[in-house]
């Protein structure tokens, strides 16, 4: 591990910490809101961020490790994200903030024990993209994705 991952981890924890205090002062009317951004309830994109996390260190996972992920398409991400949407339609701001917190974590844990040759290695993150240094997939994704949806559910809510 070093002080870049330790760097990028806690990067990372400042967006969860703000990530759950949105969630977690979201009334029960907002959580049915649908937003303009991804024309989801307000629930499931907080649902889909708090699931997201674990998909995104494993992509980290495997580009620290310097090997690509196969054979992974933007149609394939959107496709996950709709059935997403579907099954957790319903989804509890309870549970939707245990699973934010269980799995956000785990990812600054993976973060937290890159090593800086670890965070320098590359692979393809999406087929006919650019490969991503680990670095840039913990900015460019795991960071940003909060960023991106918690400024949908600010929007949308008028937070």
């Amino acid at each position: 591990m070093g002080a870049k991952g330790e760097a990028l981890a806690k990067q990372f924890e400042v967006k969860v910490q703000e990530a759950t205090a949105v969630m977690e002062k979201l009334s029960d009317a907002d959580w049915k809101k649908t937003t303009s951004a991804e024309k989801w309830t307000v629930g499931v994109v907080a649902h889909h961020v708090a699931g997201a996390h674990e998909g995104i260190a494993g992509i980290i996972k495997t580009v620290g490790a310097g090997q690509s992920v196969p054979n992974f398409t933007m149609d394939m991400l959107h496709a996950m994200n709709a059935k997403h949407a579907q099954e957790f339609a319903n989804c509890t701001k309870v549970e939707t903030l245990a699973l934010h917190k269980k799995n956000a974590a785990a990812a600054a844990a993976l973060v937290r024990g890159l090593s800086d040759a670890d965070l320098a290695r590359s692979g393809t993150v999406l087929t006919g993209m650019p490969p991503m240094s680990a670095e840039q997939v913990v900015i460019g994704i795991l960071i940003n994705h909060i960023d991106e949806h918690l400024g949908s559910i600010r929007a949308t809510v008028g937070a």
